[in-house]
């Protein structure tokens, strides 16, 4: 088998000598995701030879710096932050094509500028190259920079042929339903659907893109997964951290705005959705977004409310003692900004109906994870059931997406010896173990898979403004109740008391990471 035949992504990439030309200009180029991850990302493609053999990099940025200046700052970025060390030649290859546009946002003469570079690169190429403009920049200034790509022409290039222009947008995408309807008419009025690319990088990560193998790939799994088999599903974004530096920021996201309505709700979709007709982007699109409008309105009735927010207060984590979220810089001591959310769901269709999915994702909590967790129904009362003796426990299968990616099935097994006594375990498959630490990080997946225009792992416009219809209501309903409603918990913990009394209303509890 060859290895385009293994590997289809690799088709027309690198390793042929006819691949497309390639100009990716990062917007942003002085933040520090660009420094971070989105230089590392296109150095180590090159260490894979996954770049086309004509790749160009332009940083475009207001501060005016010299190209040199640029690809010292970069060089720098991939010595700090790649999985991989520095090798020199193979930098050597990009860092030459690799150049600096400065200018405003809002500055039209500088998007025009910016065009004359790439046509000067095709012009010296002798040919057409397709252009990625990748938009790590605020939200404030997504909206000049779409605007101004398609009134310098850059955005219009391509569309008549397969070489259109792309755009990638990074979250957060909207901060309610009407700024992302309105934001999707912005794009919608200069790209086509087609060549929009909104990110989320957690759908880069290896185990969530393994929930498609896991599900449709193993037979033990899918017939099991549905209301007559699972009890519960439990999805977790918990962070150690606090909001350090950042309260002024946080201050207007909020736990909701940050994960829950993007990460948390992405992991939900592959989690839940139907089987999709094929592998291609739009069919699992397609089932993504029909899972999240089959969601209920959230209740938010006091008496027994499907949702509960959170501050965290002053504790302990690692060992040392940490402020509460009021007393952080930047942050109001009257805020009313969540720091925890769980939200209790239920999916009206045939194979969830009934079946409640908990998602909670908190800062200062016990420890930094990500997972999700399939509760599964505990077998009929007969046989071990009626022994008291014996230590039974709900079988359960957990994805782990962070910081250790995997999975764990927890079985019951009889514990050796004359007696009979049952004892729940654990059977575990980490990613570094079977296939080495070394696995790529989720922005190299990305930016290839926005290279070579496969958009399954990105986010289409209809689905953010699904999610956002989900949670907007939400936000208005807080909005109208200020602090009341707002509970707390100690840092280090696992959440509020009342996050607790949400589940023992269905007879469920939190599964402990």
């Amino acid at each position: 088998m060859s290895e385009e035949s293994r590997h289809p992504f690799l088709k027309g990439l690198s390793k042929h000598r006819g691949a497309q030309p390639t100009i990716i200009t990062i917007f942003g180029a002085s933040g520090d995701l660009c420094a971070r991850k989105l230089v590392p990302a296109i150095y180590n493609l090159a260490v894979d030879n996954l770049l086309p053999a004509d790749f160009y990099l332009i940083g475009y940025g207001r501060k005016p710096i010299p190209d040199e200046e640029f690809r010292e700052v970069c060089t720098e970025a991939i010595s700090k932050f790649s999985r991989r060390k520095l090798d020199k030649d193979i930098w050597k290859r990009i860092e030459e094509h690799t150049y600096y546009c400065s200018g405003g946002y809002d500055e039209l003469a500088a998007f025009e500028k910016l065009k004359a570079k790439i046509d000067s690169i095709e012009k010296d190429l002798g040919r057409a190259a397709q252009s990625v403009c990748y938009v790590s920049t605020p939200p404030s200034v997504f909206e000049p920079i779409i605007k101004n790509l398609g009134a310098c022409g850059l955005a219009t290039k391509y569309q008549e042929t397969d070489k259109h222009t792309k755009v990638v947008v990074e979250k957060p995408f909207g901060k309610d339903l009407a700024s992302a309807q309105n934001l999707n008419r912005v794009i919608q009025g200069v790209f086509q659907e087609r060549q929009v690319y909104r990110i989320d990088h957690y759908l880069g990560k290896e185990t969530v893109q393994d929930l498609l193998v896991q599900r449709f790939a193993n037979s033990i799994f899918e017939p099991l997964w549905n209301r007559q088999y699972v009890e519960n599903v439990q999805i977790t974004v918990a962070e150690s951290l606090g909001v350090g530096t950042r309260g002024g920021y946080y201050e207007q996201s909020g736990a909701t705005r940050d994960m829950i309505q993007n990460h948390t709700m992405q992991l939900l979709a592959l989690m839940a959705m139907e089987p999709p007709s094929s592998l291609n982007a739009e069919s699992i699109r397609d089932e993504k977004v029909k899972l999240l409008k089959a969601i209920e309105p959230l209740n938010t009735d006091y008496a027994n409310p499907d949702v509960i927010r959170a501050q965290y207060d002053e504790g302990l984590v690692d060992g040392l003692k940490v402020p509460g979220y009021r007393q952080e810089q930047g942050v109001s001591t009257e805020s009313e900004t969540e720091t925890y959310c769980a939200l209790r769901l239920n999916i009206n269709n045939w194979r969830w109906q009934g079946v409640p999915f908990y998602l909670r994702s908190g800062k200062r909590m016990s420890r930094r994870v990500t997972e999700i967790a399939i509760q599964f129904k505990r077998p009929p009362s007969t046989l071990f059931s009626k022994n008291e003796s014996l230590s039974l426990a709900s079988n359960t299968l957990v994805y782990q997406i962070q910081p250790d990616e995997g999975s764990t099935v927890l079985l019951n097994a009889k514990i050796p010896g004359l007696q009979t006594r049952t004892q729940p375990v654990k059977m575990h498959f980490k990613y570094s173990t079977t296939f080495g630490s070394n696995t790529p990080e989720a922005y190299e997946r990305l930016v290839l898979d926005a290279m070579i225009g496969d958009g399954t792992l990105f986010i289409r416009g209809d689905e953010t403004e699904a999610s956002w219809n989900l949670i907007t209501p939400l936000h208005e309903f807080w909005a109208s109740e200020g602090r009341r409603g707002m509970e707390a918990y100690t840092s280090g913990s696992w959440g509020p008391r009342a996050a607790d009394r949400m589940l023992w209303a269905n007879n469920d509890e939190w599964r402990r990471p």
